[in-house]
């Protein structure tokens, strides 16, 4: 075990896990900036690697905290990462949630609900952002990445023939 790299973890995880509005992707800028850049855990593209292996395996969406803990400092490593991403929120959610639920209907609550949507929305925006540099995508990705987006937005399709034909088309080298 590693204990500087695990209180590195902890320390980081637990204050992302406060700020974390919307979940865990939401912060995705943040963690990206801080394992890549400032403790140069992984390379771009390596998270950019997890945040693809997280999202399509099946289980929580904060997988990816998980996966650089245990980059980082193995089995102990995605442990304490993923409780200090989950506990602290876990808490000030259950401490918040009996004044939320008595407020409910009044001008100040309405008025945080809707405050934080766009702060949601935004965060995860610039998620999808920072996916897409760590990618290297090329206009023609981009181009693609905004029709599909257009697609499922305006439409009843299902993603799932869309992204199995884009894995065929990707590993054919098509795309």
């Amino acid at each position: 075990m590693k204990p500087a790299a695990i209180l590195s973890l902890i320390s980081f995880f637990s204050v992302l896990s406060i700020l974390s509005i919307g979940g865990s992707n939401s912060v995705v800028p943040e963690m990206a900036r801080h394992a890549v850049e400032v403790e140069h855990w992984l390379t771009a593209a390596q998270f950019t690697n997890i945040f693809a292996i997280s999202q399509a395996a099946p289980g929580p969406s904060n997988l990816i905290v998980a996966l650089i803990g245990f980059k980082v400092a193995g089995f102990w490593g995605a442990l304490v990462a993923q409780l200090a991403m989950t506990l602290p929120a876990a808490s000030l959610m259950l401490l918040v949630s009996r004044i939320w639920v008595a407020s409910s209907g009044s001008a100040w609550h309405l008025a945080l609900e809707h405050g934080l949507a766009p702060i949601a929305v935004g965060l995860i925006f610039a998620s999808g952002s920072t996916i897409a540099e760590g990618a290297s995508l090329s206009p023609i990705d981009y181009a693609i990445t905004a029709a599909c987006a257009i697609l499922f937005w305006k439409s009843h399709i299902s993603p799932i023939p869309i992204i199995v034909a884009a894995g065929i088309f990707g590993w054919m080298r098509w795309i």
